[in-house]
């Protein structure tokens, strides 16, 4: 089986963010990761976006891909954060044109910002109906995320 090597991006409005979150979730096999379950797969990289509209963007996927870096996960604070992000799907589109597998979304969705965004209607747009699904999880876990 091979090994999958994936990197973790994160909004930098939470840059002093220790990861606690994404890693436990990486290590459980929750949310995004879920899709892992089964699979050996290697955190290769941890960084920020470097703050609008993406700055370090070109930089951090130079670096991933000389790392061997195949997958990578904007964490899920792009989602969550308020706003959320207003640059995701330029995002999505420069890593996908550098032929690697994107996912928005890493650990489960915290139950206190489901309730916000839900309330807010913060995600009925095209882009989180699809992209939210591996982080929605169900109330005992996204309460296990708080």
């Amino acid at each position: 089986m091979e090994k999958i090597k994936l990197g973790i991006i994160i909004c930098d409005h939470f840059r002093t963010c220790s990861g606690g979150k994404c890693f436990k979730a990486l290590h459980n096999k929750e949310g995004a990761f879920e899709a892992y379950k089964g699979q050996d797969v290697e955190l290769a990289a941890f960084a920020t976006c470097g703050g609008c509209p993406g700055t370090n963007i070109e930089y951090a996927n130079d670096e991933m891909t000389k790392n061997g870096i195949t997958h990578i996960h904007f964490a899920t604070c792009f989602s969550i954060g308020y706003p959320p992000c207003s640059h995701k799907d330029a995002l999505e589109k420069f890593f996908i044109n550098k032929k690697m597998n994107v996912t928005f979304g890493t650990h489960p969705i915290p139950q206190k910002y489901y309730i916000l965004h839900t309330n807010l209607r913060t995600w009925n747009n095209e882009f989180f109906h699809k992209n939210l699904k591996s982080t929605l999880a169900n109330e005992k876990i996204r309460l296990k995320y708080d």
